[in-house]
């Protein structure tokens, strides 16, 4: 029996603290990352989540030794690694299922020579092509050869040398993809146009404790200066920014009062004041944001009267993981916003459930969507539904907790990926869900 769906009763108010998870996107990058020294690599606050649980069962197939050592907390040692792992067919299934197996690539090369990967899986939100990683560790040296027979790539990297490298599109997993090559590569790299998203700040910290020479970190110049081998180190994963947005849109479409623990403000960005934008009102406590019980809240429109926009743009822009939350926040605001995903062209098409909600939104194209809030008028009706990518289940999640009566959401080992245990940590702030058959 698969419990492959949420039943969710709505409307009702929550109230209680949460903590935030371990940030999945990091934990993907910084994992790979242990790959890079033969000694002792402990990271903390560790996600148990599906994709991350996935890279973990990779990184045992390779050879890496694999030790829990308290809960939310690994010990990994690369010591001894089974390259002849990539030709097993348990290799091939389980890295096409991630899209977090590409960043194996990089730290493969840089210590062994060469590497393999299958075409990545993840979400299916649109084109992700990987031109960004390969170009990038081609001019360090690497020749890629596309097996169609297999759906895979050979690369090979007999020697890397740095050079200057300016990225074809700001990539946060080309990035680090490059940046855990240049680190052993002879000679001194240049990444410019480098995403600086505070994961990729995250990786380069790491590295340079374990005697990585990176400066420019927080920045999109990046200068590299190659070292012969890395040493161990522990680190300590930030708290999930997406969920944190999360949990502020939960809290104002269920009109609950709300305290986000833990959630490490200063390295939120821009991301409060987006929320802030659409009307929701929350206190910084320290490291806690608050967020009271609100009966409306209203859309901000731009000075001079226009109607608001929102889109998303790589850091310290909005990032575009937290554009489904705000548009199924923005239906039941006072006002109207547009919601323009720049990033992905197919993470808008679940906004047809929100119509079949109730809400009110006008899809101009796969990028843009116009939302005419409720205003609470009307609620959002229970329906049966799926998910279609992490981001937009949890949109849809939320939008199921606001709704009067009951909802099923069908396919919810997408949001199983990114957020942990969910269901259980929603019913201790009182929320009504459950896992159910799919």
């Amino acid at each position: 029996m698969s419990l492959d769906a949420f039943e969710v009763i709505g409307g009702k108010p929550l109230k209680g603290e949460i903590i935030p998870q371990g940030a999945k996107n990091e934990a993907l990058q910084v994992i790979c990352a242990t790959l890079l020294t033969s000694e002792k690599v402990t990271i903390s606050n560790i996600p148990d989540i599906l994709d991350v649980n996935l890279l973990i069962g990779l990184m045992r197939g390779l050879g890496v030794s694999v030790e829990q050592v308290a809960k939310k907390e690994f010990c990994f040692q690369a010591k001894d690694i089974n390259l002849d792992y990539f030709a097993s067919g348990e290799f091939r299934q389980t890295a096409s299922r991630i899209r977090g197996s590409v960043m194996l690539i990089a730290p493969l090369l840089a210590r062994f020579g060469r590497a393999i990967l299958p075409k990545p899986g993840g979400d299916k939100i649109g084109r992700r092509r990987l031109d960004t990683h390969f170009l990038g560790l081609e001019k360090l040296g690497a020749a890629f050869t596309y097996n169609p027979g297999l759906h895979q790539y050979d690369v090979a990297a007999p020697h890397l040398k740095g050079t200057y490298i300016l990225m074809d599109e700001i990539s946060v997993t080309g990035t680090a993809n490059v940046v855990m090559a240049a680190v052993l590569a002879e000679g001194a790299t240049q990444i410019y146009n480098a995403a600086c998203e505070p994961y990729v700040q995250q990786l380069c910290r790491m590295l340079n404790r374990m005697g990585a020479e990176i400066s420019g970190i927080g920045s999109n110049l990046l200068t590299i200066r190659g070292v012969r081998e890395l040493k161990g180190t522990e680190h300590r994963l930030l708290p999930d920014m997406i969920e944190i947005g999360s949990f502020i849109g939960l809290a104002a479409m269920t009109q609950s009062e709300i305290t986000i623990k833990e959630a490490m403000v200063e390295e939120l960005g821009i991301i409060p004041r987006a929320f802030e934008r659409m009307g929701i009102e929350m206190e910084f406590r320290g490291d806690d944001i608050f967020i009271p019980r609100q009966e409306e809240y209203e859309i901000q429109t731009f000075i001079d009267g226009s109607i608001m926009t929102i889109y998303d743009a790589p850091w310290p822009g909005f990032t575009p993981d937290l554009m489904s939350i705000v548009l199924v926040v923005a239906t039941q605001a006072k006002g109207s916003v547009l919601v323009h995903q720049k990033m992905f062209e197919s993470r808008l098409f679940f906004v047809d459930k929100l119509i079949d909600m109730g809400a009110q939104i006008i899809l101009c194209d796969p990028h843009r969507a116009t939302v005419i809030g409720l205003g609470r008028r009307h609620q959002l009706r229970g329906i049966e539904m799926s998910s279609p990518d992490i981001r937009a289940g949890v949109a849809l999640l939320i939008a199921a907790l606001s709704a009067k009566g009951k909802s099923i959401i069908h396919n919810i080992h997408q949001i199983d990926r990114g957020y942990e245990a969910i269901d259980e940590r929603l019913r201790v702030l009182g929320a009504q869900v459950r896992r159910v058959e799919g």
